[in-house]
């Protein structure tokens, strides 16, 4: 006879007409289970250590010696920052597994962004629509995904700009730190910028988008000089200490030139030129770096690889940043191929799983989400 499994059960509903919903919390299983009057659905509990913490969730080793994503998208803001989490911490996770990134952005989730006056009319509209943009994201048809959201906007902008509250233009400014660098702004400017500022909430706040947006290019034609000298470019000589590179002088100067028109094209945001600067410059310091040691390159991998696939590993590493070094950038690339070919299995298996979290316990205390 087979054994039954151990269930935690947790009550999600009251009865209706003879049907109870439960919501069970099982240790190392997921799935859904229907019987004629029961519908259960069966989260999964895992055990672990935090191993670092991102924005919206934790990654975890856990016991079982798995990696996880845990996601706190259930979770408020306020209650993320109250847990105040720390690497190296254990933790216990229930929750369901989810198959990609894209599952943890639900309706609800979507929804708790939005101002609370949203009436329940449009947000039944919106959930459809949000519906119909999951639908279409899984048949990569991202035009329409942006077309709905944008008609989603047409229905949220209203509520949002009813609910707006800009902060002050002394605010708005203090927010860059400009007084913390002794930098002031000219009287009369700062009296045109506050002119220009206010304009631009009033414009925002009609929804008069095209006009608002000249005002806030208005605004930072004024503010820009002293943006520059907020955040002075990077002298070349100290951009190229951090690179911890020994360089000919006579490549130095060519790199200098090459810098400082890169710039120059940032500052007057010509990003065509931009780029292909900032590759001209990569292109000719690259052959100077030096690699960093295999073991220290095999050091991230947070898994095990075998003796033999190690040994081939490196061989293919050797080879590729010295081709690299040579500027053979086609030879390089074949071996970086060949060495991921052996090394993505390993990714593969090692994959984080995903987890939408219900309920988090660490320090002996236990959250919801709210």
């Amino acid at each position: 006879m087979r054994k039954p499994l151990r269930k935690t059960w947790m009550i999600a509903s009251a009865l209706t007409l003879g049907m109870a919903v439960f919501t069970p919390l099982q240790a190392g299983a997921t799935s859904q289970e229907t019987t004629k009057d029961v519908t259960i659905q069966i989260e999964q509990q895992i055990k672990g250590t935090i191993k670092n913490i991102v924005g919206d969730g934790i990654n975890v080793k856990g016991k079982d010696g798995k990696n996880y994503f845990i996601g706190f998208h259930k979770f408020s803001e306020d209650q993320i920052e109250k847990m105040n989490l720390v690497e190296g911490q254990e933790i216990t996770v229930e929750g369901s597994v989810l198959k990609d990134y894209a599952e943890f952005y639900t309706f609800e989730v979507y929804k708790k962004g939005l101002p609370k006056e949203v009436t329940a009319e449009d947000l039944k509209k919106l959930e459809s629509m949000f519906t119909e943009i999951k639908k279409f994201e899984k048949e990569e048809k991202y035009d329409e995904v942006e077309k709905m959201y944008a008609a989603m906007e047409k229905i949220t902008k209203p509520y949002v700009l009813a609910s707006w509250q800009p902060v002050s233009f002394e605010q708005y400014l203090d927010e860059y730190g400009f007084s913390e660098k002794n930098i002031v702004i000219k009287a009369s400017e700062k009296k045109q910028l506050k002119g220009i500022y206010e304009e631009w909430v009033k414009l925002e706040k009609a929804g008069k988008e095209d006009k608002a947006q000249e005002k806030m290019d208005e605004f930072y034609k004024i503010l820009q000089p002293y943006l520059d000298e907020l955040y002075p470019p990077t002298p070349f000589d100290e951009y190229m200490e951090s690179m911890e590179v020994d360089i000919p002088a006579e490549v130095m100067t060519k790199l200098k030139t090459i810098y400082e028109k890169a710039q120059k094209a940032d500052k007057d945001n010509n990003m065509e030129l931009s780029d292909q600067l900032w590759g001209e410059f990569y292109e000719v310091i690259n052959p100077y770096f030096k690699p960093i040691p295999f073991e220290e390159f095999i050091a991230d991998f947070d898994f095990e690889i075998s003796a033999a696939d190690k040994k081939q590993l490196k061989i293919l590493y050797e080879e590729a940043t010295a081709l690299d070094k040579d500027g053979k950038l086609e030879q390089s690339e074949a071996k970086w191929d060949a060495l991921y070919k052996i090394v993505d299995p390993y990714f593969l298996e090692n994959k984080e799983i995903l987890i939408s979290a219900s309920k988090l316990t660490f320090k002996g205390q236990t959250y919801l989400p709210q």
